[in-house]
């Protein structure tokens, strides 16, 4: 997913050495981060690290105990919420029950007092935008929970926000939903072309829809970067074990690359130096076969576009790992794996990260 270019619409976004605590404890410690105009970017980690509160600070909701926060060269770190014009959509839908989509959707309007005709025009804009122009007469106990969301989206950006930010809008939505609205947020987004921040502890989602993914624990933003970077070349063993699925597997690192279950592959900068490591590889980035048997099948699934097979590497074998491997392999393939079976677990070769081992 290629960044914004220069002529995109939005404005820049900086986040400067943020620091907030609570109770002593840190919520953010030094936290600087840079939207440009039109960008996604999506803040991804576990709960309490930091990126809610990142968000809140840029909407206005919390105060950083030091740090700035500029929007478009501006900066608001002191400006209260309603004047910082930006457009918010959280988990709960926050929709007025007494009111319709429609008047939902131009409540920003109506607190900016817009002609009622630009009001009702502006609102019908949002709502086809979401594709919700058959609802919005319909109170919010009259729609699915992805179609609520929907309107609180439409409602956040009727206003024209110079930014818009998510806190975790799919969560509460069911699989297939959150697959659907997390698709359309990302349309509408780069149809728009408002710079956006989203925050969510959902990685196939931050991967999904963002230009660049930033990872945060414990209030430090540990790497960001373009999906395809942050999951391909993880800075460490964090981001890489937040990031998708990773197998820890002991291995020995000498000249840049790494011996593990029999094979070699080369190592990513930032990699731990010559000695015994553990070795981060990727389900893709192992491989089954029937020579030379080196472990034996836990299980073997079938997950539709892909099947995942858990083998257990033979005790005191180079490699050895002290858990069991997830191998991805092909879904028509799946079926000639069973719990039991003798194979030969070897790595692709692709680059992986080394950790020191613990």
């Amino acid at each position: 997913m290629s960044a914004p270019t220069e002529t995109a619409r939005g404005v820049t976004v900086e986040l400067t050495d943020l620091r907030r605590s609570y109770g002593g404890i840190p919520a953010l410690d030094g936290l600087t981060l840079h939207l440009a105009p039109g960008e996604l970017v999506a803040l991804l980690g576990p709960s309490g690290c930091g990126k809610t509160t990142a968000l809140r600070c840029l909407a206005g909701l919390e105060d950083p105990d030091s740090g700035t926060v500029s929007v478009g060269g501006r900066d608001v770190t002191g400006v209260p919420t309603n004047k910082r014009d930006m457009g918010m959509v959280f988990q709960a839908y926050s929709l007025f029950p007494h009111l319709t989509a429609r008047e939902n959707v131009e409540f920003g309007l109506l607190l900016r007092k817009r002609a009622a005709s630009e009001r009702r025009s502006r609102a019908a804009e949002m709502l086809d935008l979401v594709g919700l122009s058959s609802q919005m007469d319909k109170y919010a106990h009259q729609m699915s929970g992805g179609q609520q969301q929907r309107v609180a989206l439409a409602r956040a950006l009727a206003i024209e926000p110079t930014v818009l930010l998510l806190d975790e809008p799919l969560s509460a939505l069911d699989a297939k939903v959150r697959v659907q609205l997390r698709d359309e947020i990302r349309r509408i987004q780069t149809e728009v072309g408002t710079t956006t921040l989203f925050v969510t502890h959902d990685q196939e989602e931050a991967l999904a829809v963002a230009d660049r993914v930033g990872v945060m624990r414990s209030g430090v933003l540990q790497q960001i970067a373009a999906p395809e970077e942050l999951y391909s070349r993880p800075v460490n063993d964090f981001v890489a074990d937040f990031v998708g699925v990773t197998n820890r597997v002991p291995g020995h690192v000498s000249g840049g690359s790494a011996s593990v279950l029999g094979g070699r592959v080369e190592l990513l900068p930032g990699s731990a130096g010559d000695g015994t490591a553990t070795v981060l590889v990727r389900p893709e980035h192992l491989t089954l076969d029937r020579t030379a048997a080196n472990a034996t099948v836990v299980s073997a699934s079938f997950l539709g576009s892909h099947a995942k097979v858990v083998v257990t590497p033979d005790a005191g074998a180079e490699g050895t790992a002290a858990a069991p491997l997830v191998v991805q392999v092909r879904s028509a393939d799946v079926g000639s794996f069973s719990p039991g079976d003798r194979v030969c677990v070897r790595p692709t070769g692709a680059a992986a990260l080394a950790v020191a081992a613990g």
